[in-house]
């Protein structure tokens, strides 16, 4: 390929919307231009860079037994409505009304699809199965933000394991496990495997595989000395105690006139640390109000309480909502004497004695609130979100690090939620009739190659790892119109294209500098630099992009000299 005809549209500027390193550079290099808010087309050097991605994920996937298919990104909502999830998805689902009236949906993931297509199946002796796509999915997310790392229109690898019993599935899981961390070792990205909620997708667990990045926008929980790590969405941490001595030993009411948070009781007359206050939050889950209990000091991690109480998604009940179950207003708010709502209270309040909260009479407080006595707690549940110096529940020695992520890979253990919904059955070795267990597995192409340049970068531009590079080496031509050293290119591009490489001619009527520039913003691994000063003594200059290093090499080595640099 020689760069004169080839469409790399560098800018010397970066653009003014862009907010992370991947979105500056991307679109700097000339890898990706924006058509609209969350949709983006990916230019020819981009292209080659996924493609890299799609081979070395097909390749481990087929490697662990996959299958792979293509099914329809137009979903008919019947199959959601079947698993339940066409309303559970909300607003984040494109929903279509073809012309004859019937609602469709653009696939934003294929859990209903797959679990259609394995209806087929009839015998457990068909099973296991692992079947898998790299397809298109759409997400109507409502702030598409950092370029490629969140977009409404992306690229998939979705897989799928089909097994008879849970043994099967915890098999196929681990497979999948290595898969991807063979995955994401050869695309260059140091991927930490964390605890991490199921969400809307339900099942028995799941893994996230997080690369840390300040462009991350998942918070993970992570301990050195023994390795825990898990999303804030479930991470736990160890609460140090607290001596409640020095209150009341009964209910008393006391009046709190213009108190409405939990720092104003801080500094009351007669009121109460945080640490000894009760915050109570009035949430909804599905139409049905309840109430989330904390320390006053603790912040509610809302995914913990959604996956407490088994729904996708929690929202915070509006104000006429909570006057409505409770009589008062935010601020004055409490669950003492309250009954028939579930109250989902954190494990930090097991055991408090000395309390302090609201009365749900605006103005008024309770002390001496002893929780186990005074307040129907329906289920205890960790509810809190970790911070950062806490120390680690795990080996209960090393203190948590937060830091921020990218969510590059997700795998999960469906169970047989989707199967019972769209009757994927098959008949075991008596003959009985059982649901499919189910495992779903979920790599983002665009967002990988997003997240390996957020690694691998500098202030000059793209650092590409070799596996992934759209080119593996540049040669550049110091002067073009020397036909000269265009010959010496042509020959050294064709020895490494015949062992292999991917090598860029840079043939253009540039200055030298605009060149260089170019090839470090590109982030070709190498630079090969042919002018006529080098051919005189027979050497060609080679810059490791990486290192920085300069060496000249002589010409009649040059082939077997990158050659051997790029294999290692």
């Amino acid at each position: 390929m020689r760069w004169s005809q080839a469409f790399i549209p560098t800018l010397r500027d970066d653009p003014s919307d862009a907010d992370a390193v991947s979105h500056r550079l991307l679109v700097r290099a000339g890898f990706i231009r924006q058509l609209m808010a969350g949709s983006y087309s990916i230019l020819p050097a981009a292209f080659r860079v996924r493609a890299k991605i799609d081979r070395i994920i097909r390749e481990e996937i087929d490697a662990i037994g996959g299958q792979q298919f293509l099914l329809g990104a137009l979903h008919p909502a019947d199959v959601w409505r079947r698993s339940g999830r066409w309303d559970v998805m909300g607003d984040e689902m494109f929903r279509i009304v073809d012309r004859k009236g019937a609602d469709v949906a653009l696939g934003m993931t294929h859990e209903e699809i797959f679990a259609t297509v394995a209806s087929e199946l009839t015998s457990y002796k068909q099973l296991p199965q692992l079947w898998y796509q790299i397809q298109t999915k759409f997400r109507d997310e409502p702030r598409p933000k950092s370029g490629l790392l969140r977009v409404r229109e992306f690229t998939m690898k979705d897989s799928y394991s089909l097994d008879i019993d849970q043994d099967g599935l915890d098999k196929q899981f681990d497979a999948h496990y290595g898969a991807y961390e063979r995955i994401f070792s050869r695309l260059g990205l140091d991927a930490i495997a964390v605890d991490a909620s199921s969400g809307a997708m339900g099942g028995s667990g799941s893994v996230e595989f997080m690369v840390r990045s300040d462009a991350g926008e998942d918070l993970v929980a992570y301990c050195q000395a023994c390795g825990y790590a898990a999303n804030v969405e479930r991470a736990v941490s160890v609460v140090p105690a607290i001596d409640d001595e020095g209150g009341p030993d009964a209910l008393e009411m006391f009046d709190t006139p213009g108190v409405r948070t939990i720092q104003a009781l801080e500094t009351f007359p007669g009121g109460a640390t945080a640490d000894r206050q009760v915050k109570t939050l009035v949430y909804v889950a599905d139409d049905t109000l309840v109430l989330a209990l904390l320390r006053g000091d603790h912040a509610l991690q809302e995914q913990k309480l959604a996956d407490a109480l088994g729904v996708g998604e929690v929202r915070p009940a509006e104000a006429d909502e909570i006057r409505g179950l409770l009589g008062a207003d935010a601020g004055s708010l409490g669950a003492v004497d309250v009954l028939d709502v579930t109250v989902i209270a954190d494990d930090a309040l097991r055991g408090r004695t000395s309390m302090t909260t609201g009365a749900n009479i605006n103005d008024k407080h309770y002390r001496g609130v002893d929780v186990d006595r005074d307040i129907a707690v329906t289920r205890w549940e960790s509810l809190r979100e970790v911070v950062a110096g806490e120390r680690c529940a795990s080996c209960d020695s090393g203190t948590l690090e937060v830091f921020k992520t990218i969510e590059c890979g997700h795998i999960f253990k469906l169970g047989t939620k989707y199967a019972e919904a769209l009757g994927a059955t098959v008949l075991d070795e008596n003959g009985k009739s059982r649901p499919i267990v189910m495992g779903s597995y979920g790599i983002g192409l665009e967002r990988n190659l997003a997240a390996v340049v957020e690694v691998h970068h500098d202030e000059k531009g793209i650092v590409w790892p070799v596996s992934v590079a759209p080119w593996h080496v540049v040669v550049t031509v110091v002067r073009a119109k020397d036909e000269a050293s265009q010959e010496v290119a042509s020959s050294i591009a064709d020895g490494l294209e015949g062992r292999g490489w991917d090598v860029m001619i840079d043939d253009r009527n540039e200055r030298p500098g605009v060149k260089f520039a170019d090839a470090e913003l590109v982030g070709f691994p190498y630079r090969i630099t042919v002018g006529p000063r080098g051919l005189e003594t027979g050497t060609v200059e080679v810059v490791d992009r990486r290192s920085g290093t300069q060496s000249d090499v002589a010409l009649d080595a040059v082939v077997d000299h990158v050659h051997g640099l790029l294999s290692g």
